[in-house]
């Protein structure tokens, strides 16, 4: 299989995982919007929320970083840029779910 192929096919596959979970979120955004803080941190400390919550930034950052390294790919000409856009994309994409996960699980 294609390299492209595989890329468009993680794609859809995320998206459609993505629904269920951003669902969810808003419901609970919903629920949680008039709350103090400290209610919003216990939802937080729900464990499902957190199982949850963690699905959900790591299935959106995966499909950004497949959904911006496609515009890259088409907009981007230079091959050394692009390369380095790919690089910064894919360690963001990976930096800034882990921190958050990890700001979650620390809470309470």
């Amino acid at each position: 299989m294609h390299n492209s192929t595989k890329k468009w096919i993680f794609t859809k596959i995320s998206s459609l995982i993505l629904i269920p979970f951003m669902a969810w979120f808003l419901v609970s955004l919903v629920s949680i919007y008039d709350k103090s803080y400290l209610e919003i941190i216990g939802f937080f400390s729900q464990q499902s929320s957190k199982v949850l919550f963690s699905v959900l930034i790591v299935m959106a950052f995966l499909f950004y970083a497949l959904t911006i390294s496609e515009v890259f790919e088409d907009y981007l000409h230079d091959d050394k840029i692009k390369n380095v856009a790919n690089k910064a994309l894919n360690f963001f994409a990976i930096v800034i779910p882990l921190l958050t996960i990890i700001t979650i699980y620390n809470l309470k």
